[in-house]
């Protein structure tokens, strides 16, 4: 099978696994217990804080390790529906994931929260004029806007959004889930005081993510009992996970460090170039300069992605309609939606995600399977605005 649903998930790289597994065999004592081979495991852990601290220019003690990317989300919006007062705003955009719209909805219910979502562009970018009208009302606590989104793969403009949100008192946090590993991200440049990793998006396991909290901005735990994490995460730590997280950040900054993933970039602009000349009605979605390597968002007319993943699936190649949250939905996402695209674009739909480990051969096999499953399906369902039908494939 070739995997191209990279924004899904990744394969845990094979040197993550290796630093992992003397935590899961040897090394399994408690970090918080005072005996000399706790600190062995104790001294791991703050390894792995450098680790990640040191992929987004942080210090380690602005890192607070979790379970995922969802609880890193959750986390920083809890803390700052708890200090509304006479502030009740929360600014946030119309393409962010579910972890953030769907917890600022719930907040906003419970906590009599008001929350503005601001628009894009037609390239899925943040529009700039909205979102500094909205953190310039007097009554706006924080503003959240995500990195780069998971569907499309656009970088938003966190560093102006972040200098808007500072000029007027607004306390500025990102969902960098999609956008750690992939794309530099520097949190002194941008000026930014929370931030979200989740590790399975760059090669780590599944169920550890993280939260970058600037030093000397109050935040205080979702979680709380024994004190871990210096007091702002308990739980005994996931130790072999968090790592392999730290693992997977220092391979991650060493790519990007030395070619920015240049390699990568250059799958998805072949896969790209192939599939635009080599197929009538094929769009590419999302400004095409602002975008991180490895994704690639794509409309084929007269195709319900439906019927392109199941196909797809059947030629050994597997990606995903808009995302994987969406995967199976029969209605367009809300961030195609809320960059004008019709529905019936929206439903044609695909998206591709590369990763370090994709290669050109895959690549140019995952060409042909999309020209045959585009033509067979274009074939049945008799051109645009016919179906959804069910696709066959036994023959």
């Amino acid at each position: 099978m070739i995997y191209l649903d990279s924004n899904a998930t990744t394969q845990v790289h094979p040197e993550v696994l290796e630093a992992m597994l003397p935590f899961l065999t040897d090394h399994w004592h408690n970090p918080s217990s005072g005996y000399r081979a706790a600190k062995v495991v104790k001294n791991a852990l703050a390894t792995a804080h450098e680790q990640v601290a040191a992929l987004i220019n942080a210090k380690p003690e602005e890192i607070v390790m979790t379970g995922c990317g969802t609880e890193s989300n959750n986390a920083v919006l809890a803390f700052m529906a708890s200090q509304a007062n006479d502030k009740r705003r929360i600014v946030t955009s119309a393409i962010e994931h579910s972890a953030i719209l769907r917890y600022c909805e719930s907040i906003s219910e419970k906590n009599d929260i008001i929350v503005d979502k601001v628009g894009v562009d037609a390239g899925g970018r943040l529009c700039l004029d909205q979102f500094k009208e909205a953190v310039q009302q007097e009554d706006c606590l924080m503003a959240s806007i995500m990195w780069a989104n998971n569907e499309t793969g656009v970088i938003q403009p966190v560093h102006e959004a972040a200098a808007l949100a500072r000029d007027h008192g607004v306390i500025m946090h990102s969902d960098a889930i999609q956008a750690v590993g992939k794309t530099p991200v520097d949190v002194r440049e941008v000026g930014i005081d929370f931030l979200s990793i989740s590790g399975h998006k760059f090669h780590a396991p599944k169920g550890v993510g993280a939260i970058y909290v600037r030093e000397g901005m109050r935040y205080e735990p979702l979680l709380i009992g024994g004190g871990q994490e210096g007091g702002r995460r308990s739980g005994t730590e996931n130790v072999a996970s968090i790592v392999g997280l730290g693992k997977a950040a220092e391979i991650m900054k060493k790519r990007l460090d030395a070619d920015g993933h240049a390699g990568v970039a250059e799958l998805r602009d072949h896969f790209e170039k192939r599939v635009t000349s080599e197929l009538e009605g094929v769009r590419i979605n999302g400004a095409p300069e602002y975008r991180t390597a490895n994704t690639c968002h794509v409309s084929f007319d007269g195709c319900e992605a439906a019927g392109l993943l199941i196909l797809l699936d059947e030629y050994g190649v597997q990606c995903s309609a808009g995302s994987a949250c969406m995967t199976g939905k029969q209605q367009p996402s809300h961030v195609q939606t809320a960059m004008g695209i019709s529905a019936l674009s929206a439903k044609s739909s695909l998206r591709i995600s590369f990763s370090i480990f994709s290669t050109r051969d895959e690549c140019d096999v995952a060409v042909e399977a999309v020209k045959k499953a585009v033509g067979k399906l274009r074939s049945v369902q008799g051109g645009p605005g016919v179906g959804p039908v069910q696709v066959y494939t036994g023959n």
